[in-house]
């Protein structure tokens, strides 16, 4: 019988095998987690790079399957629509991601309309399907790429971000994944990079990521574009809005992807979260219609753009963040302007007692605010979007 110190020592002897065992295997994992890194963007099988447009050979509700898409390998002068074969789920079954490609008759530029990348966000599919709408393929030069739901399983349950259960289920913003890797830790970051590599960058010469405020929150129709880019400024110039957030944001968003590989992209904003808001709706569809007269893919005269609605153009956001938890009134309206040291807000307990009084630091016009009544501490009350030397992003910037 193994006396007592036998099996200390033999015990230290197994825990330092095992503590062994684990670095040796953490170690494996950082090497693969960097040369999966180091693989994300090269070019795959599928689309121009490889060998076309990839029918994986199912059909879906009458719309074939494809796992890559090359546009010249589609019938000139009509509209097709297929499932694009996403990201596998923990039951090995995929999630599907709708497509409709209007392929013009003549030769042409190529312009993606983005839809569903947060999937509490509306009224960006409906200004797809109303643009949609107004297209003939048959008169059209050049091709409109629609990709309408991103992330399926934020918008299967109407919420912003990818439920993700690699480890236990946690929510993950796909907007902070772009390009993402087909080899990456999340499915979030690999369906990025199935979509990026397989489906938008191959088909795209300009594209428009077209989002909403996230949950809880209010926003004015604004453009988030790098105006100090020729092409982008003149895109986002030509929407009929209040307000252009000329500010990169995060280096992880859709649009910067296509920037970083040279394709102009800019990030509509089109009001509230979970609703159609048939006030914005029609100045966006407007905005998209100029986007794709001034890439002569539809012809016609331009309708109106931010010159003749006198488009208010700032660098910078200032969010006003709660400090209390308790009941908001908010002073001011999307549009507003304010000047610094104005009060925007006030907050109280459930006694009606006065906790916390709330103003601007700066000058500009109000982008965002709160649309819910109450608000714990560090949530974000009011936006404003303001001119200064150095573009700083808001506070809890939900893009």
């Amino acid at each position: 019988m193994q006396d007592e110190s036998e099996d200390v020592v033999a015990r230290r002897d197994f825990m330092k095998k095992a503590v062994a065992l684990v670095g040796a295997t953490s170690a494996l994992v950082s090497q693969s987690e960097a040369a999966n890194a180091q693989g994300a963007n090269a070019p795959t099988a599928g689309g121009p790079q490889g060998t076309g447009t990839v029918y994986t050979g199912d059909v879906i509700q009458a719309k074939k399957v494809i796992s890559a898409l090359d546009v010249g390998d589609l019938e000139r002068g009509k509209t097709h629509k297929f499932y694009f074969q996403g990201v596998q789920m923990p039951t090995g079954q995929n999630w599907y991601v709708s497509v409709i490609v209007v392929h013009g008759a003549k030769p042409g530029k190529r312009v993606a309309l983005i839809s569903g990348v947060h999937g509490d966000e509306m009224s960006p599919v409906h200004t797809i399907h109303s643009v949609i709408s107004q297209l003939d393929p048959a008169q059209m030069s050049g091709t409109v790429l629609a990709v309408l739901d991103v992330s399926r399983p934020a918008l299967e349950a109407m919420e912003r971000r990818w439920p993700n259960s690699a480890l236990g289920i946690g929510l993950i913003d796909i907007n902070r994944e772009w390009p993402g890797n087909e080899n990456g830790g999340s499915a979030p970051s690999r369906h990025a990079g199935l979509l990026f590599n397989r489906l938008l960058r191959p088909n795209t010469d300009y594209a428009l990521d077209f989002h909403t405020a996230t949950t809880g929150m209010d926003l004015t129709s604004f453009n988030l574009a790098r105006m100090e880019l020729p092409e982008a400024r003149a895109m986002a110039e030509l929407f009929p809005i209040k307000q252009i957030f000329d500010n990169p944001a995060y280096p992880t968003l859709l649009a910067n992807a296509f920037i970083n590989v040279g394709i102009p992209a800019i990030t509509p904003e089109i009001g509230s979260a979970r609703v159609f808001d048939f006030d914005m709706i029609p100045s966006f569809v407007e905005g998209t219609m100029n986007v794709l007269k001034r890439y002569n893919i539809v012809s016609g005269p331009m309708g109106r753009t931010g010159r003749d609605v006198g488009t208010f153009v700032g660098n910078s956001g200032h969010s006003v963040m709660s400090t209390h938890g308790g009941f908001v009134e908010l002073l001011v309206k999307v549009n507003d302007k304010v000047k610094a040291g104005q009060k925007v807000a006030i907050q109280r307990n459930t006694f009606g007692e006065v906790v916390a009084e709330y103003t601007t630091e700066v000058t500009g016009e109000v982008t965002g605010r709160r649309t819910d009544a109450t608000a714990e501490p560090r949530i974000p009350l009011v936006m404003i979007l303001y001119q200064s030397a150095a573009k700083e992003i808001p506070e809890d910037f939900s893009e």
